[in-house]
Order: structure tokens, then C-alpha cells, then sequence
């Protein structure tokens, strides 16, 4: 398992304060992601474990979300876990062991890598999301 800090952008679910949005990943091999609150509504698709969202309307059992691509659908609240992720959104990223551009590279990680986030981070303009991170060999 690497620790990191990174600097590269990652999806919009990622990069926000922890304080004002609420995120969540998926905790199970697979999710199905809906059209409505019901397991009876148009399947849209599935999500693999760690899979990052972002929860918007909590409804008895269910979770209206945001995805890394931006879509709205509904999942199943206890397809849910607490865990942090990101989803790396560039063809290759570069994960620097700190906040600065001449650090070492630790590891670099292809497009829709899942990495665990241990802590909240920064958004900057230049760089993306600046946070120490986990790879665990979780995939998209």
C-alpha cells in the first residue's frame, strides 16, 4: 500500500470540503445505480467497489447521488460506505510523495484509478487536488 500526496485533478467529487458536501463510496463488489428510488426503476448501470460519489437527498434507504461523470442516480443507502475515495481523471497522474512539483514521483496511476483519501485536501487551480492518499489496488 503507498501513501502519497498528489497533484493532479481528479473528479469533481473529490476535491471539495468535506464540511459542506457530503461523499461516500460504494462498499460492495458491485452497486446498481437507478433512475428513481426503487429497485423496481430503469437500471442505469452498475459501480464497482470504492467507487467515489457524492450524496445529495437521503430518502428511506435510498441515496440520490453525483458520479464522477456528473450523472444523477439513485443507489441503494447500504451500497454505501463512509470511506473516502478519488477517481483519477487524467490519462496518467503523477503522485508525488509532497505538495511540491521537483518531489519524487511515488507511483503514477492510469484514468479511473480509485485511490483512498486520508484526509481531506486542497482544490488548487494549478494542480488539482493536493492530499495524502492510499492506493490499495482497488480499480474502476
Amino acid at each position: 500500500m503507498f501513501r502519497a500526496l498528489v497533484l493532479i485533478l481528479f473528479a469533481a467529487v473529490g476535491i471539495a470540503p468535506a464540511a459542506a458536501l457530503e461523499f461516500r463510496s460504494v462498499s460492495e463488489n458491485a452497486a446498481v445505480l437507478y433512475d428513481a428510488p426503487s429497485a423496481k426503476a430503469n437500471k442505469l448501470y452498475i459501480v464497482n467497489y470504492g467507487y467515489p460519489v457524492e450524496v445529495l437527498v437521503a430518502v428511506e434507504g435510498w441515496a440520490k447521488v453525483r458520479d464522477g461523470n456528473g450523472d444523477l442516480t439513485w443507489v441503494e443507502s447500504k451500497n454505501l460506505a463512509e470511506r473516502r475515495t478519488v477517481m483519477v481523471k487524467v490519462p496518467l497522474a503523477q503522485v508525488r510523495q509532497s505538495a511540491d512539483d521537483n518531489a519524487p514521483v511515488v507511483f503514477q496511476a492510469q484514468q479511473n484509478v480509485i485511490l483512498d483519501l486520508v484526509e481531506a485536501g486542497v482544490a488548487l487551480p494549478s494542480h488539482g487536488l493536493v492530499a495524502p492518499l492510499e492506493h490499495t489496488g482497488a480499480q474502476a
